[in-house]
């Protein structure tokens, strides 16, 4: 029922200041080496061959030249081997130009008045309707707020299998899932026991094994689980498992400790990287979000600027420039890859409220 909440919103806010929102895809390193490889008529094996070459690191694009830097043996071919040099030369040229233009998944825009006032617009076939001709990144530049409305199947389900529970049993005509307490012990045991088939988030293989390793036996735990099984941060699970259960560990910093001890010392969340920022470095929190973006971003001279920052901040603490530096790069870590809490916090509840359907309401679930 997506498109039932953009009409909402077009309706209360005008059709004027409401639309969905451009993303550009663009040629990344192994598509633009195939894409000219086909153009040239060069064998598929062998185009596919060299764009195997260029690395995998989750989270991150690896360009042509980074490649060539970092994989000696492509480095090697292309030194040595006449079609490779003229693949990679063309594919250089081509990376990063914008391929396709499509919607972006969940993002709608507010306006506080027309659109057209702050950006251009195009029509989208079908029912998309208006759409920026900026990506996310542009229309937050020209000081325009994104909402991303997430259409989930599981919402739909649990609707229905409330008015079932209602439907059913006289005694539960005013079921609310709102009112459900978050400690109910027979949704744990059934999480740790990893019977998770049919639970939001939670019933992949991989998040079972997760659920068995971790034995979560309170909200917060379903909330860092989320967050962390994903590209990246899913190699911090199994020390989160074992601190969770009595492996001993260290803060980076005593003023740390109010932070990181709900996820054992391990930096989870985008919300936590910015709160280091605020009680460490002496950001305020509008500052603090504009950190965690930049770190995100990597760009070099931004991250000196503030790096000085966070040291001047850290020192009116009597923190020391080598401590100020190890939790800067702490963060740095984190940042690229840290998930937002709250998107965790809402899809954890949404397991643990399928969950406790499963385990207290199995035939109308």
């Amino acid at each position: 029922k997506r498109e039932l909440v953009i009409q909402h919103v077009k309706d209360l806010y005008g059709r004027d200041a409401v639309s969905q929102i451009a993303t550009f895809g663009t040629m990344a390193a192994k598509g633009a080496i195939r894409d000219v490889g086909r153009v040239l008529d060069f064998g598929y094996n062998f185009c596919d061959g060299i764009s195997k070459l260029i690395p995998f690191k989750p989270g991150k694009q690896v360009s042509i030249a980074e490649a060539i830097e970092e994989e000696p043996l492509l480095k090697e071919r292309l030194e040595n081997e006449e079609e490779v040099k003229q693949l990679i030369e063309l594919a250089q040229q081509v990376e990063g130009i914008t391929r396709n233009i499509g919607m972006h998944a969940g993002g709608v825009l507010i306006a506080p008045g027309k659109l057209t006032d702050f950006c251009p617009l195009y029509t989208q076939g079908g029912d998309a309707g208006v759409v920026s001709q900026y990506d996310k990144d542009d229309v937050e530049a020209v000081g325009l707020v994104k909402f991303d409305f997430l259409g989930l199947t599981t919402l739909t389900i649990l609707d229905r299998a409330v008015n079932y529970i209602r439907a059913l049993d006289p005694d539960q005509k005013d079921f609310d899932l709102a009112t459900l307490r978050l400690d109910d012990r027979a949704t744990y045991k059934l999480l740790t026991d990893a019977k998770t088939v049919a639970v939001f988030q939670l019933e992949s293989r991989g998040m079972q094994g997760m659920l068995k390793d971790a034995r979560p036996d309170r909200f917060e735990d379903i909330i860092a689980l989320v967050a962390l099984y994903r590209p990246g941060p899913m190699d911090l699970i199994p020390d989160f498992c074992k601190r969770k259960h009595g492996e001993k560990f260290d803060y980076p910093d005593p003023r740390t400790e109010s932070i990181l001890s709900e996820t054992y010392g391990i930096m989870v969340y985008q919300e936590q990287v910015m709160q280091m920022a605020q009680i460490v470095g002496g950001y305020s929190l509008g500052g603090a979000d504009m950190l965690r973006r930049a770190m995100g971003k990597k760009k070099a001279e931004e991250m000196a600027e503030h790096r000085a920052i966070f040291r001047a901040g850290a020192a009116k603490d009597g923190l020391s420039t080598e401590k100020a530096d190890e939790i800067f790069d702490l963060m740095e870590k984190f940042a690229g890859y840290g998930f937002n809490k709250s998107h965790a916090a809402a899809y954890a509840l949404l397991s643990y409220h399928t969950a406790y359907l499963k385990v207290h309401h199995t035939a109308a679930f």
